[in-house]
C-alpha cells in the first residue's frame, strides 16, 4: 500500500486482548504498522487464550474504557478506526458515544461473536443493539457465514445467488456497505469474497491456502481494510489490496514451536 497523505496515517484498533498474539489488537497492531500506518488500540476485554483456543473471557471496566478513548481522541488525529470484540452491551454503548462526539470516519466493524473455537466473545443480549445502534455508524461490516446467520436468523451457505438477499437483509439494518466473507463456504478450491454497496457488487477471489492458522484471520483482515482507508484509498481498493495482503501471509506464515506433551512440534504459526 502506498500512502497518499503528508503525514503518517493512523488507525485505532478496539479490541480485546490475546495473549498469544494471533488475533485482536495485537494482530491489529502487527497488520497496521506492517502495512505502513500507526496503530492506536484500545482493549474491550481481556482472554486467556492460546493456539488452543479461548479458555476464559473478562471485560474490561467500562469507565476506564471509556477513559481510554477519550484520553486517546483528545490528544491524536485518527484517520480509521478497527472495531472488533466488543464484550457486551455496555462496550457498545461506549463506542456509539465516542463515534458521535469525536466524528469518526472510515470505520470498520468486524462483527466479532465466536472465537474460532466457540467461545463466546460477545454476550447474546448484546447483538441487537450492535444491530440497531453500531451498524448505521460505521462504513463496512465484514461478518463471516456464522455470523451472517446469527444477525439475519438465517442457514445461508455461502453460495453466490445468496450474496444479493444477504446484502439486502444488512442494508435494512443501516449498514452502507458489507464485506461477506467466504472463508466458511464449502467451495473447497477458492475463498471468495463480495464486497456490497448500494451501487454495485465486486468480487474478490482468491485460491485457498491449505494451513493450521485460521485464528486472526478476520481481525488481520478487516484491520487491513482499516489501514488502506487511513491511506486515503478507495474502500474497494482497501479491500482488494488487504485481501492479497491476507492470502499472502497465509502462504507464508511463520514457524513457532509447541509443546503438548513434553514434545516439541512445529505448526505454521501465526500470520505476523
Amino acid at each position: 500500500m502506498r500512502s497518499i497523505r503528508p503525514f503518517t496515517p493512523t488507525v485505532l484498533t478496539i479490541a480485546g486482548y490475546d495473549p498469544y498474539g494471533g488475533a485482536g489488537i495485537q494482530i491489529d497492531a502487527k497488520t497496521i504498522h506492517a502495512l505502513g500506518a500507526y496503530a492506536f488500540s484500545v482493549t474491550t476485554a481481556l482472554t486467556v487464550q492460546s493456539s488452543q483456543g479461548v479458555k476464559a473471557v473478562q471485560g474490561c471496566d467500562p469507565e476506564i474504557f471509556r477513559l481510554q478513548l477519550e484520553t486517546l481522541l483528545d490528544d491524536v488525529k485518527v484517520d480509521a478506526v478497527k472495531i472488533g470484540m466488543l464484550a457486551n452491551a455496555g462496550m457498545i454503548s461506549i463506542v456509539v458515544d465516542i463515534i458521535d462526539k469525536y466524528g469518526l470516519t472510515n470505520i470498520v466493524l468486524d462483527t466479532v461473536l465466536v472465537s474460532s473455537s466457540g467461545k463466546p466473545l460477545l454476550e447474546p443480549n448484546a447483538i441487537d443493539l450492535m444491530v440497531k445502534e453500531l451498524f448505521p455508524r460505521v462504513d463496512l461490516v465484514t461478518p463471516n457465514l456464522p455470523e451472517i446467520n446469527t444477525f439475519l436468523s438465517a442457514s445461508y451457505v455461502g453460495k453466490e445467488d445468496e450474496v444479493i438477499e444477504i446484502a439486502e437483509a444488512f442494508f435494512d439494518k443501516g449498514v452502507k456497505s458489507v464485506l461477506i466473507k467466504g472463508g466458511h463456504s464449502s467451495d473447497k478450491y477458492k475463498a471468495t469474497d463480495y464486497l456490497v454497496t448500494k451501487s454495485e457488487i465486486i468480487t474478490f477471489s482468491t485460491a485457498r491456502v491449505q494451513t493450521t492458522h485460521t485464528h486472526g484471520t478476520g481481525c488481520f483482515l478487516s484491520s487491513a481494510i482499516a489501514t488502506g482507508l487511513a491511506k486515503g484509498e478507495t474502500l474497494d481498493i482497501s479491500v482488494s489490496l488487504a485481501k492479497d495482503f491476507l492470502h499472502k501471509r497465509l502462504t507464508e506464515s511463520s514457524n513457532i514451536k509447541f509443546n503438548y506433551k513434553d514434545k516439541k512440534v512445529t505448526r505454521k504459526e501465526p500470520l505476523l
